[in-house]
């Protein structure tokens, strides 16, 4: 746990010299690949940060970038293949970011998957984005979506729901803030401006936690990147931390 912490602790660091000496002590994993799946308008470039952490834990770090605007979900999931193939005979996990988590259910659903691990899913529409009911007849909205953003409705012919529940060891942490009061309004209870906290749920997942991130920034903040390792390491979040918590661990010798 304290390596993990530590780990993640280089992003608060403004010292390089001083973060890079804690990677130099943090334990390595062994056999572990991790596919990281970034999410729609989004780039390989939205998930360096944990592409680096990974690999400075001993994680094969392999880092997805697909054309999210381009294709259809079940075109997109494709992509998936020789990135899975990069891991060999690794115990394959997944990050992923939005839209990613929807492409990485689609894969495992239609895959072979003897030496699959733990698969975190971060603010993850599994039940849909009631964006996509609200906006579905702009053409602004439609030409920035692209055909697998339009695919993400809440109804029962949205992609989501088709895909079904998952039968894999999953982590999901959602988002409870915005910076888009606008879109908020359109989404019943607590959201990140994108997703409900609700719709990020799914049947079947091993856990589940709310953070105090937004959408679009939540996959370079500090408590999620924790979150992320510690439940590949051990299948559970850890419910107890938080910034303050994070600080007192990483000054407790």
């Amino acid at each position: 746990m304290r390596a993990i912490l530590l780990l993640c602790s280089t992003l608060l660091l403004p010292s390089a010299a001083l973060a890079q000496d804690l990677l130099d002590r943090i334990p390595q994993v062994q056999n572990e690949c991790v596919v990281l799946v970034h999410g729609l308008n989004r780039g390989n470039g939205s998930l360096f940060l944990i592409e680096r952490l990974l690999a400075a834990a001993g994680y094969q770090a392999v880092n997805l970038d697909y054309p999210s605007r381009s294709a259809t979900v079940e075109e997109l999931v494709g992509y998936l293949d020789d990135a899975v193939a990069a891991c060999e005979d690794k115990t394959l996990n997944f990050i992923t970011h939005s839209l990613g988590g929807i492409l990485v259910r689609g894969w495992i659903g239609t895959k072979e998957r003897s030496n699959l691990g733990r698969v975190v899913m971060l603010a993850p529409p599994n039940q849909g984005s009631e964006l996509v009911e609200a906006l579905a007849d702009l053409a602004l909205y439609r030409l920035i979506a692209g055909p697998a953003g339009q695919q993400l409705g809440t109804d029962d012919e949205g992609v989501p729901a088709r895909f079904g529940p998952v039968d894999f060891d999953l982590g999901v942490i959602a988002g409870s803030r915005s910076l888009n009061p606008v879109f908020s309004a359109m989404i019943p209870g607590e959201d990140d401006g994108v997703v409900s906290v609700e719709s990020t749920k799914i049947e079947g997942m091993a856990d589940h936690i709310v953070l105090p991130v937004t959408h679009t920034l939540l996959m370079n903040n500090p408590l999620v990147i924790a979150q992320a390792m510690i439940f590949l390491q051990t299948g559970h979040f850890d419910p107890e931390l938080n910034y303050h918590e994070l600080v007192r661990r990483l000054t407790t010798k």
